[in-house]
């Protein structure tokens, strides 16, 4: 039976690390309950390690959700395969707490985690843990049960892609700014506007999930992007508002009519400062936790 003192000290050091843990559910699976599924498991599975062996609890414990959320990845591959239209990762709406300011600190935006959702899950898994983390690639390769060798091709074919995704630092301003310069052009119907804000090889992907209406294949380009956007305004519910809120360690928007959190709208931007991603969650399944965060 495990003395009190080992399992007080195995609760202080998860509390500790409890959102690292999260962080790399969250990007491996894209979804708040999988992740918080996982870090429960994480946990379970932490009480029973003899921390004498734990050089490093955040490193141990990060391998532990890596390899406990790939094991989840396959077991919910199925609902990727059959989900109606494009899949988006649950945003994670809020504008403090220690996941926004984990998500902040490490430049993992709501952009950043799309493209890492359309990466194979074990590049996942490489670009958090070694590119992210920092963890040595021995201890990566040893999550993963691959060679060092094999996991450094891994990150070499990830790193390129997503690195471009990540907020470069001192960035957050003028996100929030071409995030203010496209609100105020989408809501006053200013094409032009619009267009100058969009880079040319613009998508935007809006998740239904099937339940609700939304575009069931990706908008592709510009002009077609901003058509697209001028429409569902010019069609909008009245007493349709936007709230700017934390999203995703960044800045995102959820539109509401009434009391009833709509969508929310998150912004990915080259590294022009034009925006490339625009990214509309629809389905209330991944809205739930977001509607604490709408108009009282």
């Amino acid at each position: 039976m495990r003395c009190v003192s080992t399992t007080a000290q195995h609760d202080e050091l998860f509390a500790l690390h409890r959102t690292v843990v999260f962080a790399v559910a969250y990007e491996v699976l894209g979804t708040r309950a999988d992740a918080d599924d996982v870090t429960q498991d994480t946990y379970l599975r932490w009480r029973e390690v003899d921390l004498q062996r734990v050089r490093d609890p955040r490193a141990y414990l990060a391998t532990i959700s890596a390899r406990t959320a790939l094991n989840a990845v396959r077991r919910t591959a199925r609902r990727r395969e059959d989900y109606p239209g494009p899949w988006l990762p649950e945003p994670l709406v809020a504008d403090e707490g220690p996941e926004q300011e984990f998500l902040r600190r490490e430049q993992l935006g709501y952009a950043l985690t799309v493209l890492l959702q359309e990466a194979r899950p074990e590049q996942r898994v490489v670009f958090v843990l070694h590119d992210v983390l920092e963890l040595p690639y021995p201890a990566v390769a040893e999550a993963l049960g691959k060679t060092q060798a094999a996991v450094r091709q891994i990150a070499h074919r990830t790193r390129t892609r997503l690195a471009s995704a990540r907020l470069a630092a001192g960035a957050a301003a003028e996100h929030d700014a071409v995030l203010s310069a496209f609100l105020s052009a989408v809501a006053g119907g200013d094409l032009q506007a619009l267009l100058s804000l969009l880079a040319p090889d613009a998508v935007l992907l809006s998740d239904g999930g099937g339940k609700v209406v939304a575009a069931r294949k990706p908008v592709l380009g510009a002009e077609r992007v901003a058509a697209f956007l001028l429409s569902i305004t010019a069609t909008a519910d009245p007493g349709t508002g936007a709230q700017v809120v934390g999203l995703n360690g960044g800045r995102g928007v959820l539109v509401h009519v009434g009391a009833r959190v709509d969508l929310a709208l998150a912004l990915g931007l080259n590294r022009r400062g034009r925006i490339d991603g625009v990214y509309l969650v629809r389905n209330p399944d991944k809205l739930v936790a977001a509607r604490g965060a709408g108009p009282g």
